[in-house]
């Protein structure tokens, strides 16, 4: 199972929006989907703060950054 992180952070109505998509988009047999609070560390919050939504995946690193849509995630994931 591939497993992925939304980083995200409460009231961002962006956040809200792919993570809907992301519901859509995900194979819950195949991706594992968690979503990450960056308000809880600062570190994350550094990172991502004017950056949110955005997808991680947590085996590569890599990252799908905001606009995405349902395509996008489709070619994000078959691509790792």
């Amino acid at each position: 199972m591939r497993q992925f992180l939304l980083m995200s952070s409460v009231g961002c109505h962006l956040c809200d929006e792919a993570a809907d998509i992301l519901i859509h988009s995900m194979d819950p047999q195949l991706h594992q989907l968690d979503e990450v609070d960056i308000a809880y560390d600062d570190a994350l919050l550094e990172k991502y703060a004017l950056l949110i939504p955005v997808l991680v995946d947590e085996v590569s690193g890599e990252e799908l950054r905001w606009p995405f849509d349902h395509q996008d995630v489709g070619r994000f994931i078959a691509r790792l």
